[in-house]
């Protein structure tokens, strides 16, 4: 009976952090503006032109499938200079932003790669890397990234603002991610979003006592 408490205890635990974390995406996006998924610039795919693609009947937003034919398109010329230039890191990864910003995260993430094989300390596009593994439900290998990009450009605000959402939303990492904060914001003093990040990081502090890694095995079965 006592074990059966615990497990009861734990789970609900759990779901209070889930719907404390669901809550905060709002917040999220206030923080970003923008560039929270961004370690380099965006692809030259107009926002307006995702936002207003034609959708299904009764859908708001596009489908995977129409924004990968934007993609696709938007991608021709560069993918054309790519066969007489198969080794330009720059026209790799701008493919990769384009496969990005339509969240075709797995082709993104290819480009991205090729892009760092053949210029590995680019801290920008390892940044994008990581969060591309992010959104592919890949936390480790997006920590793995972020770290990456840190001892090439270990001040970089993109990827410290992301390590610590990883960390946070992916490991239940309270301390790891408010670290990776104090951090950017020790080290990056006119941060833009200095008040805003603030204002998470009081938030994120009322979660300090969950011991990482306690997810998904603490949900009751």
């Amino acid at each position: 009976m006592a074990d059966a408490g615990k497990k009861r205890a734990a789970g609900e635990q759990w779901t209070s952090l889930q719907a404390y974390a669901l809550a905060v995406v709002c917040l999220l996006i206030g923080i970003a503006g923008g560039w929270f998924v961004r370690g380099s610039q965006s692809s030259t795919i107009p926002s307006s032109e995702v936002a207003n693609a034609t959708a299904l009947p009764g859908s708001a937003q596009p489908t995977l499938e129409q924004m990968k034919g934007m993609a696709d398109k938007q991608a021709e010329p560069l993918l054309a200079q790519l066969k007489d230039d198969p080794k330009n890191a720059v026209l790799l990864a701008n493919i990769g932003n384009i496969y990005y910003d339509t969240h075709q995260f797995q082709t993104a993430i290819d480009y991205y790669q090729r892009s760092l094989q053949i210029k590995p300390d680019n801290a920008s596009v390892r940044t994008d890397l990581g969060t591309a593994y992010w959104y592919s439900d890949n936390a480790d290998a997006a920590i793995a990234e972020f770290k990456r990009a840190l001892a090439d450009e270990p001040n970089k605000p993109n990827a410290l603002f992301n390590l610590g959402i990883v960390l946070w939303q992916g490991k239940v990492d309270v301390e790891g991610a408010l670290s990776a904060w104090q951090k950017l914001l020790d080290t990056n003093p006119t941060y833009e979003n200095k008040s805003k990040l603030l204002d998470l990081m009081a938030q994120v502090k009322k979660h300090s006592g969950i011991k990482p890694g306690t997810q998904a095995k603490a949900l009751p079965q």
